[in-house]
Formats: structure tokens, C-alpha cells, sequence
């Protein structure tokens, strides 16, 4: 799912992101309600008139911006009491606004409000921060019951988010107290906060097996190209990161001989397109020129290589789809990443 933050994929056109064959995209609650406001929103379409996409939108709660942005945050039974990190201006998020805010947005996935604990923390922080959460959840489910929130698609579905930290029986009771409470679907948050891969990959099976089958499973927030085929194994089903158009932006791209700088001089005479698998919306620009792009600091430079990373990272699982209808991925996989680890260039 490409990430697009406060209402726009960084860089590119909904029409660009359709080109793709973006299925969805996600939105972020935190950052519409300080700016411009979600009423605002609300009145002018919701986020899909608003945006202009009318393909699905999943929001986040805003749980994890106000861990990860807002100033002197003091978090209690009630919500999360902060500075907001444009005007240090007093905010208050609790489970019933942010689902208020995102019923207002109109997203068609929104997920329910959450702490999400730093890493590392011991395992009685992590405890009390998981009977939060699941006391918060509690409250998100009560409010949906009550307002029912509709989105651009139908009724509004709605994610619980499991927490644990680092703590197997933890993520274990996180998951099952969210499958009594019966959500639409299923994400798996804390992890890519600063944990080491092995952590996270534990966080994931530490989850996975408590959650149906049946329902969407979602890795929040990750990862690199190898990260998510390993996942997938794992059986999470979706997936978001602002990496594709993070790094883009500062000149990296996504090749299957792995990430490239194309700043770097080497590439200064190069003829050859980015990859050869690039979108031909891409394949017609030489590295050669991408550089000079980022040199003379054109704002195409950085279309080009966020359009090429998007599609690099969207024919990545629509492989993964095809290799799992045929039975074959972990013939997939393991070739993806042989190739892709072992012949980087710079």
C-alpha cells in the first residue's frame, strides 16, 4: 500500500498511482486532523473527493505519530494529552476521536487507536501498555457500534492492531483479545521501531497463528523488498512503507540487483534504463539523465524514481500473488533475494 500521508502520495499524480495499479493507499489520521482538519475534509468529499482517489484508503489511528512526532505527550486511561509538532498547540487523541476522525475522513480500513511501546521496554511496561490498548480497542468498538461510520465503498471496516513488543505470550494475548472483540481485520504494529530484523520477524510469528486465516493480516509500517517475501512466507497479507518514495527522494532506487544510488558518479555515462523490468513510464531515462536530474535538482528526478520505486515494490507482491495461485513461492522468493543480495550495485 503506497503511503500517502496527508492525503498524497509524495510527488505523484492519482492518475500516476492508477498507472500502476495501486489497489490502496493509506491516509494518516494525525496529520489530516492538525492539518487542514478533518471537518474540513468531511465537507469538501471526504478523503477520496478531497484527494481525488477513488479506489480504497486505509488510515492509520494516529497512535503511532503521537508516539514517533508530538511534543511532551502524557498518556492516560482517557488518551494521549500532547504538543502537536507543527505549533506546539495542546491536543488531546482518545480511542473515540480518532475513530471520530476517521469516520469524518470516510477512509474505507481504519484502524483502531493504540499505544504503540518504544523499543526496547521491559515486560511490565510492555503488559501495562498492552491492557491499554485492549481497554482502548474496547472503547473503538463501542464507538463504531453506536455511530456506524460509512467510507467511499460501503460501511466503514475497521483493524485491530496487535501489541507485545518484544514479549511472545504478550503478542499472543494482544491477538486473542482482539479476535474476541471480532474486527474486519488484523495488523501487527510495534515493530520497525528500532528493533533488530530478527525481532521483528519474531513479533510477526509471535502473532500470526492467534489470527484468522480468514481475515487480513497486516505488517504495519515495513519493509525492504526481502523483508516483505519473508512476511508473506510468514503469512501476513498487506503491507505499507514510506520507504519507495522516502528514498527516492534522496536519489535510491529499487533494482533486482538490488538499491542504487543513482547520485553517485558511476552512473554519470550510463545508457541503461534504472532496471530492466522498469515501467515504461520510466524506461525510456537513462541513469545517465536520472542523475543529472537529481545534479541540477529537478523535481522530475524525483517523480521518476518514486514512480519507478512504487512499481518496484507493487510488482513485487503481484509476483508473489501469481508464485502462490502456482504453487511456486519459495521458488520466488529464494530467487528474488539471491539475485537481489548478492549483485548490489552501488
Amino acid at each position: 500500500m503506497p503511503v500517502g500521508t496527508q492525503g498524497t502520495v509524495k510527488t505523484l499524480h492519482p492518475a500516476e498511482l492508477e498507472l500502476l495499479g495501486s489497489q490502496i493507499i493509506l491516509g494518516n489520521t494525525y496529520h489530516l486532523w492538525i492539518r487542514p482538519g478533518h471537518e474540513l475534509i468531511r465537507n469538501l468529499g471526504g478523503l477520496h473527493g478531497f484527494s481525488t482517489w477513488q479506489k480504497p484508503i486505509l488510515t492509520d489511528s494516529g497512535g503511532f505519530q503521537v508516539w514517533s512526532l508530538a511534543k511532551l505527550r502524557k498518556i492516560t486511561e482517557e488518551g494521549v494529552r500532547f504538543q502537536n509538532h507543527l505549533d506546539g498547540s495542546k491536543m488531546l487523541l482518545t480511542p473515540e476521536r480518532s475513530m471520530e476522525i476517521q469516520g469524518a475522513l470516510g477512509s474505507d480500513i481504519a484502524m483502531l487507536f493504540d499505544e504503540c511501546p518504544p523499543y526496547p521496554c521491559d515486560e511490565a511496561y510492555a503488559a501495562k501498555s498492552l491492557a491499554l490498548t485492549s481497554r482502548w480497542a474496547k472503547r473503538c468498538k463501542d464507538w463504531v457500534v453506536t455511530n456506524e461510520p460509512r467510507s467511499g465503498q460501503g460501511r466503514q471496516q475497521h483493524f485491530g492492531i496487535v501489541q507485545g513488543s518484544t514479549f511472545a505470550e504478550l503478542r499472543e494475548q494482544s491477538a486473542k483479545e482482539l479476535v474476541e472483540l471480532d474486527f474486519d481485520g488484523y495488523a501487527i504494529g510495534g515493530v520497525s521501531v528500532g528493533e533488530p530484523e530478527h525481532e521483528m520477524f519474531r513479533a510477526i510469528d509471535n502473532a500470526i497463528p492467534f489470527l484468522p486465516s480468514d481475515k487480513p493480516r497486516y505488517a504495519m509500517g515495513l519493509g525492504t523488498p526481502p523483508q516483505i517475501l519473508e512476511m508473506i512466507a510468514r503469512g501476513v497479507d498487506m503491507f505499507d512503507c514510506v520507504m519507495p518514495t522516502r528514498i527516492a527522494r534522496h536519489g535510491m532506487a529499487f533494482t533486482l540487483d538490488g538499491p542504487i544510488n543513482i547520485k553517485n558518479l558511476i552512473h554519470a555515462n550510463d545508457p541503461r534504463p534504472l532496471c530492466e523490468s522498469a515501467h515504461p513510464h520510466v524506461a525510456g531515462f537513462s541513469r545517465a539523465y536520472l542523475r543529472h536530474l537529481f545534479r541540477a535538482g529537478e523535481i522530475l528526478g524525483l517523480r521518476l524514481l518514486s514512480f519507478h520505486n512504487l512499481h518496484f515494490y507493487l510488482s513485487l507482491v503481484a509476483g508473489a500473488r501469481k508464485a502462490i495461485a502456482a504453487g511456486t513461492f519459495l521458488d520466488y522468493q529464494n530467487s528474488f533475494v539471491q539475485r537481489y543480495t548478492q549483485s548490489a550495485t552501488p
